[in-house]
């Protein structure tokens, strides 16, 4: 799949935009350690060149935080198309401000900062809105053009198809429009506690906000991993009288039901929305899927994906369309990349469900309100869902133990040489191979 769309793309060439993906080595070929593409399941910790400054609203970060994300697997599955052998992964990262461009003046060398998982422009008609995430003029990719009849924001270490940007899963990233696109961080906010504001915390936080989560609703929210977690915690803060949980991974249900949840564990309920309509009869008032289509629960959806046959699998999406009340609201957030077989359509309509594709979050709209009016005054702590601790030289074995879910993993803190010791009751170092299968 890579190779053919990689040709595609190289056939139809790529879409003009307002900076280049790629960046300059600094000068005397330094090195720095980051965590690579290189095919399905092989992802490696190399020595790569540490990025300069290659336009002049360019800043230079020096990661003290990044983190894998549920997303990534997609990504390590070869299920996100147009990547290329060398690609340096990783969406979800901040550090300090280590060198900025000419045209740089209101960040300053040192300063704490965390970037958004895109890169926006800040001029464009998408921009001036805060939808950073729907930026027209970062992502080169001719293909998404062709399949989405226009493009997403360029994003940091998703591949060729939003981009080609290298990640956060380094010491040192490039960030393009660094005015734009990173967010300064108090001193009195640790990292562990800012980082997620680059991705599952605007991201969680729009799928509420944007499916239309109102006070009294009952709100079912399927899968459980850190973005599904913190939808419900949202949801809650939103005045959502009840928040069921559906999952089947025991670590995650047993932390679902501590901060509130019902849950649903559908590998002992095959019919989920036979279970919901068990315990609220009326059905959901709004359904969210935070969950993955790369896992496909039942025989024909796996013998289809297996032979290329859909791309994506539509369980999650009839199960929300069929468990909501008429009129209901169903919110997809989960990262969807292309064609699924056999949605209930007929239900779609006749019900008249509300089905609203989330998009990739617009980071830039919230994580200024999450950080003022959540964050700081201690109404939000993201830590609840951070499980372990590791430095970067482990990224290629978390992977692995990540997709596995080795030890209970949920979020992680991966750190490097530049990073501040453990914040107070937040997980302290480990290293994967010492984990618990």
């Amino acid at each position: 799949m890579q190779a053919a769309a990689n040709a595609f793309q190289n056939k139809l060439g790529t879409v003009p935009t307002d900076t280049t993906p790629e960046y300059k080595p600094v000068e005397g070929g330094a090195t720095m350690k980051a965590l690579a593409w290189f095919g399905t399941k092989d992802v490696r910790v190399i020595d790569a060149p540490i990025p300069d400054i290659t336009e002049p609203n360019d800043v230079i970060v020096q990661v003290t935080g990044s983190t894998i994300c549920g997303s990534d697997l997609h990504l390590y599955h070869g299920e996100i198309m147009a990547l290329q052998k060398g690609d340096i992964l990783g969406h979800e990262f901040m550090g300090r401000v280590h060198k900025v461009g000419s045209n740089v003046t209101k960040l300053k060398e040192g300063q704490r900062v965390v970037a958004s998982f895109q890169v926006a422009c800040g001029k464009c008609e998408y921009c001036q809105q805060k939808l950073s995430s729907f930026c027209d003029r970062t992502n080169n990719s001719s293909l998404q053009n062709y399949m989405y009849g226009q493009r997403d924001a360029g994003f940091f270490g998703y591949s060729h198809f939003t981009g080609g940007f290298p990640g956060g899963q380094a010491e040192y990233t490039r960030v393009p429009f660094g005015e734009v696109n990173l967010l300064p961080i108090p001193d009195n906010v640790p990292d562990e506690k800012a980082l997620y504001l680059s991705d599952i915390l605007p991201t969680s936080y729009h799928t509420v906000v944007d499916t239309g989560v109102n006070k009294g609703d009952v709100v079912g929210v399927w899968g459980l991993g850190p973005i599904g977690l913190c939808a419900a915690k949202w949801a809650f803060l939103k005045g959502a009288s009840r928040v069921i949980g559906i999952d089947r991974v025991p670590t995650r249900l047993e932390m679902a039901k501590k901060n509130g949840l019902e849950i649903i564990d559908f590998s002992k309920h095959s019919d989920v929305t036979k279970a919901i309509y068990e315990i609220c009869p009326r059905g959901l008032d709004v359904a969210l899927d935070c969950g993955t289509f790369h896992e496909p629960k039942t025989l024909l959806h796996k013998v289809q994906k297996a032979a290329m046959l859909e791309t994506d699998v539509p369980e999650t999406i009839n199960e929300m369309i069929v468990s909501v009340r008429k009129m209901g609201r169903c919110g997809i957030i989960a990262a969807y990349a292309g064609f699924a077989n056999g949605v209930n359509v007929g239900a779609l309509m006749e019900k008249g469900v509300r089905l609203i594709g989330n998009g990739q979050a617009p980071v830039h709209r919230y994580w200024e309100e999450i950080l003022n009016d959540y964050i700081i005054p201690n109404k939000f702590d993201p830590t609840f869902v951070l499980t372990h601790r590791v430095p970067l030289d482990d990224m290629d074995k978390l992977y692995k133990a990540f997709d596995n879910r080795v030890d209970g993993v949920e979020k992680v803190f991966v750190q490097t040489k530049f990073s501040d010791p453990p914040s107070e009751g937040c997980p302290k170092l480990s290293r994967v191979d010492e984990w618990s299968t």
